[in-house]
């Protein structure tokens, strides 16, 4: 029996890839729309191509909608460094197989790779619509590309050393705009999933310290408090929830943010670090740092 996989207008054979159980992303509605954008454009035969700053969950959600299909997901970086021969290979790989490709930083490729490129990338979508009709790239010997393939890159529009996709390669994406995600419904959720009883009231403390400290802490380089910071403080509560499970849960989500943070704070920025905690958790004892055995 095959299991068909089915969005608004799209529709698609399950994968059967065999993922394990290494855990998945938040569903908010920015993660929704990106689910919906990319399926819809694997539908009319294009790529996908994520693109906003960093931290939006641009890879991590073509991962997930990949895991939601079993479907293997190839992650590729890419760099300046890069040639057509060494990407159309990496295509023709895909192709053969029926997999997905993320290409990451795809606007780091230079402009002639690209150029090139676009051909490699239309002949496969082209054999992908037809369902026949071999394709030939380079030295690699005619196939015809499996229904499955997905092609998708992502980009950070406009940081530096960073080439605008030229306007055939552009028009066989279709692009989807990542913003900042909902920061709440993440730390709810992952706290709830790691056993925490009052993970709203949690949530909330935890993102109203990252919001503070993003606005008034110094402005310095190394200084992240973006998605990826939220969800490394989070994973560290579960991690110390699963050390010491009869420990008070506020006491547990103070421990985390402490040790995820304090330890990169500049001088000057210690003291206004602690003053949040006295105004966001009054009348809760700091819990003892035991780094005897460091």
């Amino acid at each position: 029996m095959v299991i068909s996989c089915e969005q608004l207008n799209f529709q698609r054979e399950y994968g059967y890839e065999y993922q394990g159980n290494n855990g998945r992303l938040v569903v908010t509605g920015l993660t929704d729309k990106a689910y919906m954008t990319l399926t819809n454009a694997l539908q009319l035969f294009k790529g996908g191509a994520p693109q906003g700053p960093a931290g939006t969950g641009k890879t991590e959600t073509t991962k997930d909608l990949g895991k939601n299909l079993a479907t293997f997901v190839v992650i590729q970086n890419c760099s300046d460094q890069m040639d057509h021969n060494s990407l159309g290979t990496n295509f023709c790989g895909l192709a053969m197989e029926g997999v997905w490709g993320c290409f990451d930083e795809f606007n780091r490729i230079t402009l002639d790779v690209l150029s090139v490129i676009t051909t490699m990338i239309k002949d496969i979508l082209d054999s992908i619509k037809k369902g026949s009709g071999h394709v030939q790239i380079g030295e690699v010997a005619p196939f015809i590309a499996r229904p499955n393939t997905g092609l998708f890159i992502t980009m950070n529009p406009g940081y530096a050393g960073r080439t605008e996709l030229p306007d055939n390669l552009a028009s066989l994406f279709r692009p989807v705009a990542m913003m900042v995600p909902d920061f709440f419904a993440i730390a709810k959720n992952i706290l709830m999933s790691k056993g925490f009883q009052k993970n709203e009231e949690l949530a909330k403390k935890i993102v109203t310290v990252y919001d503070l400290m993003q606005r008034q802490l110094s402005r310095q380089d190394f200084y992240d408090f973006s998605t990826r910071a939220v969800k490394s403080c989070v994973l560290a509560c579960g991690n110390i929830k699963r050390k010491e499970p009869n420990q008070d849960e506020i006491k547990i989500v103070l421990k985390a943010i402490r040790d995820m943070n304090l330890p990169k704070l500049v001088f000057e920025d210690v003291s206004l670090f602690d003053n949040l905690f006295v105004d966001l958790f009054p009348e809760v004892e700091e819990p003892e740092i035991d780094n005897d055995a460091l």
